[in-house]
């Protein structure tokens, strides 16, 4: 969500009236993330977020895009694409696909209680459910291939401990993909960015209830345990350390496992997931750092905590409960 493309108020404008949004009265860029153009956009009819994909090609864009209005059908609080006049909800903008989606209500809250983590727990197995019958397949496209094919481009970045270590991780993972355990696990559309600041929570009744869940355009076919594993990552976590928190895990996969039970192979490989997923975000971080493009308002995010926190997985290795 850097700013890559340069939108102005006029074209915004002429953008929101031709999906019959009514005239633009502000135009604001959004300067966190990495992956896409997006402005907050206000209208006499709405706030909107307006996207430019700077990455993901137009014949790429429809599963994402149309994941989250399935999502947003079957009740799943996610921003849903608006379409224009003949139904289209993919559009073109300054040169590069985009998308307006509703802004929902909320704000990201960065240091969650418990009742924020089951909440999340709870929707994420409610998301997994609700993809179930998502006609269109598309593998996660930073799943093992991605790791693969990027690993020799940031190695010449890392010294020898590090450089040991992604390599020595990579050739671990990829013997847990290959086992017949790993074949086994649950799989379905998987969001596999499910950050503390993907979500929004907004205040009802003076209580926090979960509003929104954003940024879908990692999802992809995979194991749900490695979407677990993700949320685990970063909900879960000591952020100084890294350290995994065992009583805010529990809480979080009792959450989930309310909606939908963990199978005993999801149970047994949660270890190798959380360090799955540790390494994925240590290496798109190291890759976002070493070889950045240019974005006003872009901040590359440090690789060094996502190498902590794949560290204590290895340390330290966990197991939920039944």
């Amino acid at each position: 969500m850097a700013v890559y493309t340069e939108v102005s108020f006029e074209q915004a404008d002429a953008f929101v009236r031709r999906l019959g949004h009514g005239h633009a009265r502000a135009l604001q860029a959004i300067g966190a993330g990495i992956e896409n153009t997006n402005y907050f956009v206000s209208t006499d009819r709405g706030e909107w977020v307006l996207t430019l994909f700077e990455r993901l090609s137009s014949d790429q864009l429809p599963f994402y895009l149309r994941y989250m209005q399935h999502l947003a059908q079957h009740g799943i609080p996610v921003p849903e694409p608006q379409a224009d006049a003949g139904g289209q909800i993919l559009h073109q903008l300054c040169g590069r696909p985009a998308a307006l989606v509703n802004r929902l209500p909320g704000r990201h809250v960065l240091a969650p209680g418990l009742p924020h983590l089951q909440q999340m727990g709870g929707m994420l197995a409610r998301l997994h459910l609700a993809g179930a019958d998502f006609p269109l397949q598309q593998p996660h496209p930073r799943g093992l291939a991605w790791w693969i094919a990027t690993m020799p481009q940031v190695l010449p970045f890392l010294d020898g401990p590090r450089s040991r270590l992604l390599r020595e991780e990579l050739e671990f993972q990829r013997s847990v993909a290959a086992s017949g355990a790993a074949a086994a696990l649950p799989r379905g559309v998987i969001h596999a960015d499910l950050f503390r600041d993907n979500v929004v929570f907004d205040e009802v009744d003076g209580e926090d209830r979960l509003s929104g869940l954003f940024d879908f355009f990692f999802a992809g076919i995979d194991s749900f345990l490695f979407d677990l594993a993700v949320c685990l990552n970063d909900w879960c976590i000591d952020q100084t350390s890294g350290r995994l928190l065992e009583e805010r895990a529990t809480a979080f996969c009792d959450a989930y496992q309310g909606v939908r039970p963990l199978v005993s192979g999801e149970l047994r490989l949660m270890p190798a997931l959380l360090r799955a997923a540790a390494f994925r975000f240590w290496l798109s971080r190291l890759w976002d750092l070493h070889l950045p493009r240019d974005a006003a308002l872009l901040q590359a995010k440090d690789p060094g905590h996502f190498e902590r926190v794949l560290r204590e997985c290895i340390e330290r290795p966990w197991h939920p409960l039944h």
